[in-house]
């Protein structure tokens, strides 16, 4: 499965390293999630985190395994248009400052973004929302735990089965101890080392071969990736924009620390986020142009970024790809499980099988659903089918159909159940049909813009207004 010319770590000193950050994150899990007893603790870190932490989970959680494995494989099927077009994500974190600023003025006792979409929309808007948002989670965890295991594989020779189970296990252990206090304790550590492990690859990169090298050899070998009109990659460019703005807008990820920060703090944090993730996929992307001007052969274009860091700076280059992607797949995948966990729990559990259950029993119950999230991504991982860009971008159409009723519901008084829910149909039934009969770079374009054409012309035709008091109505009122 693995590339083994960049076999350059060896099992037993993957191991070690695997070993030492696995104890590092459960450790330091446990240590900050001691304060995770109570429900709201568990789920939303007691509502009182400030700006630095916030700051810091929101950038950290964003740089996903798909950030910086994903980047470099655009780039390198793409070209420059497509490293771009992937840093366009950043937009996702920027867009949503004012919305989380708006989501915890309107709902203070909210924990997840399935609860707006009830109250706002009703009960069938609500069960569309939930299953497309379950659907995508999984699919985000899925395409995050195969690169994991690819990783592993790709540079120390472990099994991808066993590195991926590594991954999962080690995160649900920290989460299922300590919530989201864990989760963003964590994501602190980890936004650091990916940003300060990326600057010194891209460095010691630029030190063997410079930029004019990599224009000159792609330019000779693959002009049309230099080609300003290249029209897969401006479709690429467009499509993942909106892809970010849904992945962000609809997501219990986003959604449960706007809950859980601080009055005032929720939107300074996401612009800062927006900011400082934006360069992140650009020196990642960079590893992707890079490697045709090295001569280096990549079997699968999802794994050119520990090949091409290996093979150029040997052993070093391959323990610090190693530290950074292991730490970005560990900043996503905690999250992805505690605010799962927060969705099931509150939007399942409670709602149909434990309506009376109290603070206390929630919370347990809480914990038991991240292991069983945990488990079902893991056999999902197992079969290891496509690659990180066709797992990932199927979920696409569904994210993008949400933007414009999450949008309008926010601040569109108008804005209808009718088209809430047409939007979110006909979006992700038109977005997959691109998929299939065009491809993945234009699939969320198309999603989006059906939405958007839906929601609008349902809200100008609608004479009813919503009463946006009713968000802040008791939790237990629904």
């Amino acid at each position: 499965m693995s590339d083994r010319a960049g076999l350059l770590l060896g099992p037993e000193l993957g191991w070690m390293i695997l070993g030492a950050f696995s104890v590092l994150w459960v450790a330091l899990g446990l240590f900050w999630g001691r304060r995770a007893r109570s429900l709201d603790g568990f789920m939303v870190a007691g509502r009182n985190v400030g700006l630095a932490l916030g700051t810091a989970t929101a950038m950290a959680t964003w740089v996903t395994s798909n950030t910086t494995m994903l980047a470099p494989q655009i780039a390198l099927e793409l070209g420059v248009w497509g490293m771009l077009a992937y840093s366009t994500a950043s937009l996702g974190l920027l867009l949503f400052a004012p919305l989380a600023t708006r989501i915890r003025r309107l709902m203070p006792n909210g924990y997840t973004s399935a609860e707006f979409i009830e109250r706002r929309y009703g009960r069938t808007a609500w069960a569309i929302f939930v299953v497309l948002s379950l659907f995508y989670a999984l699919t985000w965890l899925v395409s995050m735990g195969m690169a994991g295991g690819l990783l592993i594989e790709a540079l120390t020779g472990i099994d991808y089965r066993l590195g991926m189970t590594v991954v999962l296990v080690v995160c649900v252990a920290y989460t299922v101890g300590g919530g989201l206090y864990a989760v963003i304790g964590t994501d602190f550590i980890q936004s650091i080392i990916v940003l300060v492990g990326l600057l010194t690859v891209g460095v010691l990169v630029l030190s063997e071969v410079s930029v004019s090298q990599v224009h000159a050899t792609v330019v000779e070998e693959r002009p049309m990736l230099m080609h300003v009109l290249f029209p897969a990659a401006l479709l690429a460019l467009f499509n993942n924009l909106l892809f970010g703005l849904g992945e962000v807008f609809h997501s219990n990820v986003w959604w449960s620390r706007a809950f859980a920060m601080r009055e005032g703090v929720g939107g300074r944090a996401y612009a800062l986020a927006g900011l400082f993730w934006w360069p992140v996929p650009v020196v990642a992307g960079f590893l992707g142009l890079a490697a045709p001007a090295l001569g280096i052969g990549v079997a699968r274009p999802d794994m050119v970024a520990p090949i091409v860091a290996g093979n150029l700076l040997g052993e070093v280059g391959a323990i610090l790809v190693f530290v950074v992607v292991f730490a970005s797949i560990a900043s996503s995948v905690d999250s992805l499980l505690a605010a799962t966990s927060d969705l099931l729990t509150k939007e399942l559990v409670q709602r149909f099988v434990l309506r009376q259950a109290d603070a206390d029993t929630l919370r347990k119950v809480a914990g038991w659903v991240v292991v069983g999230t945990g488990a079902l991504a893991w056999l999902l991982c197992l079969p290891m089918v496509g690659t990180l860009a066709t797992v990932l971008f199927f979920a696409g159409p569904m994210v993008a159909s949400m933007i414009w009723p999450i949008v309008a519901g926010l601040y569109w008084p108008r804005a209808t159940a009718t088209g809430a829910v047409a939007g979110m149909v006909s979006g992700t039934a038109v977005g997959l049909l691109v998929y299939v009969t065009v491809g993945w770079y234009v699939a969320s374009l198309a999603g989006a813009l059906v939405s958007a054409l839906v929601v609008i012309v349902t809200t100008l035709t609608s004479r009813t207004e919503f009463a946006f008091e009713r968000l802040a109505a008791p939790v237990t009122d629904r």
